[in-house]
């Protein structure tokens, strides 16, 4: 069985390893716009030797925000700043970059989480929300605006339009986001989506706003480069989603044509009951990948190299996604190599920083401008 340094085709992109970079907020940018911290930050991550970096959570509009902070590509103006990022990544690294387009919802206009993570009200510069149904996330909060049919293709098309400007800029891979409670993932779970017409009630018909997004999206996509989705595989709510469920929107994700799956889970509810534990989400990923027969990533307190390639190696899923591990230490998959006895690109520039008794484990590539 391959191992975590095996190289893994999608579509018309080869990834070097299975390591991919979450897309992780950073809560910096200003109107949407990135700028010198998203330089410095993704560049770094850029250099770390992953198979894939993939760009945070960028909002197709700007009332799809998080936080005011988030990136967006909605705008020329958006989009020539973040194409500033991704010159700055090719101008220095060789490693594939994808990027997460995302709508929040009900969850938008929140202070940033080191700020205590609330919604905004709109008194104090916030904005109003929408979602499938008039549901407040939490108890007390102002409710969401229910999304009309006309909102819904309006939404639909920004998604397309985002995913244009994606293209423009050269990105390599796109993601979807259907989890963590935002807009999509809203649709998807019974907790939040209470609609009667044929956007609510039945499975079938709870992700048919994620389909119809998806469809929309491939058409418009290149065909050559992939795209997936990330999934909240379990609500951890009782009367929300769970894995069966979960295997069943892969499956169609898989008829439409996703190239891969990332399973996280939660968000969807502050009264959801998790136990984290190292590689607790994996159980998801395998069944995602046995039963829907399609790419599966894992996600979720995966942090040591020997568990994130044993992972890869028991066939439970095909790419591992880190996130904090690799804020805490930008180089883990050099450390990852050298335990793993594998090698892994890096510039020249920090050939001399090999880790301590490991004097072969960089490919001697040059980095330059694509």
């Amino acid at each position: 069985m391959n191992g975590l340094f095996s190289a893994l085709k999608l579509r018309g992109l080869t990834l070097p390893n299975r390591i991919v970079v979450s897309p992780m907020c950073q809560y910096c940018a200003a109107d949407g716009l990135a700028n010198s911290w998203h330089v410095a930050h993704l560049t770094q991550l850029a250099i770390s030797g992953a198979g894939m970096l993939t760009i945070e959570s960028t909002a197709v509009e700007p009332d799809g925000r998080i936080t005011p902070g988030d990136l967006g590509l909605w705008s020329d103006d958006t989009e020539a700043a973040l194409g500033t990022v991704i010159q700055a990544i090719r101008d220095n690294s060789r490693t594939p970059v994808a990027l997460q387009l995302a709508h929040a919802g009900r969850k938008a206009s929140s202070y940033e989480p080191w700020r205590g993570g609330q919604l905004i009200p709109v008194s104090e510069g916030g904005w109003e929300t929408v979602a499938p149904s008039a549901i407040p996330h939490k108890e007390g909060e102002a409710a969401p605006v229910e999304l009309t049919k006309a909102d819904i293709v309006r939404l639909r098309e920004a998604f397309v339009a985002a995913t244009r400007r994606a293209a423009r800029l050269g990105v390599d891979a796109l993601e979807l986001h259907g989890g963590h409670g935002y807009l999509i993932h809203q649709f998807l779970s019974p907790i939040s989506n209470q609609r009667t017409d044929e956007y609510g009630g039945s499975l079938e018909n709870r992700m048919r706003f994620l389909l119809e997004v998806f469809d929309a999206v491939r058409d418009a996509w290149p065909d050559e480069r992939p795209l997936g989705v990330k999934l909240s595989a379990s609500d951890w709510v009782e009367g929300g989603l769970d894995i069966d469920a979960t295997v069943t929107i892969s499956q169609a994700l898989k008829a439409h044509g996703a190239d891969w799956v990332v399973s996280s889970s939660g968000g969807i509810s502050p009264l959801q009951k998790i136990a984290p534990a190292p590689g607790y989400q994996v159980p998801f990923a395998a069944r995602v990948k046995q039963e829907a027969g399609l790419v599966s990533t894992a996600v979720g307190l995966i942090t040591e190299p020997r568990q994130a390639d044993e992972i890869i190696r028991s066939g439970e899923a095909d790419l591992v996604a880190i996130a904090r591990a690799m804020l805490n230490d930008p180089r883990w998959p050099w450390r990852a190599a050298a335990e793993l006895g594998a090698k892994v690109t890096a510039p020249p520039q920090y050939w001399r920083a090999l880790p301590q008794g490991h004097a072969d484990i960089f490919e001697h590539l040059v980095f330059g401008a694509r």
